[in-house]
């Protein structure tokens, strides 16, 4: 049985959801999201909020309950909330500049990185070293926080880069004379 599963996803106020066959709409005051469940998983709305359950006898119903539900979970967070990540850029030179729809990276290339801006995301540069993605999509604004960092990865050495801001590089020795 899984413990994440059985809890309900509550709504809160302001925040409907709908099931439509195996899709959970979930509407709210920063916009609406849907999630296509498994064919194993069963949802249901009720007054404590949405209630996932796995199809009897089905073993991949219940290995894929816990994150089913947690999939429900995010579309309420990202709704009420919404969703942020932060990147850091590390290195002399390395600098981000938002230029209309396009995120302009500069990352010891070249040439310039043009990032193009999904609808649905919101990008800031507080400082030029620093870059916030804000959106009501968790997978989304992940995503686009993996493209931006895949462009410079932080190398252990001097930890020059696009690193998360809550992550940490474990950093080599140089070599030794």
């Amino acid at each position: 049985m899984s413990r994440i599963g059985k809890k309900p996803v509550t709504l809160p106020q302001g925040v409907t959801a709908t099931v439509e066959g195996k899709t959970v709409k979930v509407k709210g005051p920063k916009g609406e999201l849907k999630v296509s469940l498994v064919s194993e998983i069963d949802a249901s709305v009720g007054p404590d909020g949405v209630t996932l359950t796995p199809r009897e006898g089905a073993e991949r119903g219940r290995q894929m309950w816990g994150m089913q539900r947690t999939l429900v979970n995010n579309l309420v967070v990202g709704v009420t909330q919404g969703f942020t990540e932060r990147l850091e850029i590390n290195g002399v030179g390395y600098r981000a500049a938002v230029q209309g729809k396009n995120l302009n990276l500069q990352l010891g290339f070249s040439h310039d990185v043009a990032y193009p801006i999904p609808a649905g995301i919101s990008i800031v540069t507080e400082k030029p070293t620093s870059i916030a993605i804000s959106g009501i999509d968790k997978q989304l604004v992940g995503q686009v926080a993996a493209e931006i960092r895949g462009y410079r990865p932080p190398e252990p050495y001097k930890g020059k880069g696009v690193k998360y801001a809550n992550e940490y590089i474990l950093r080599k020795e140089g070599k030794k004379k």
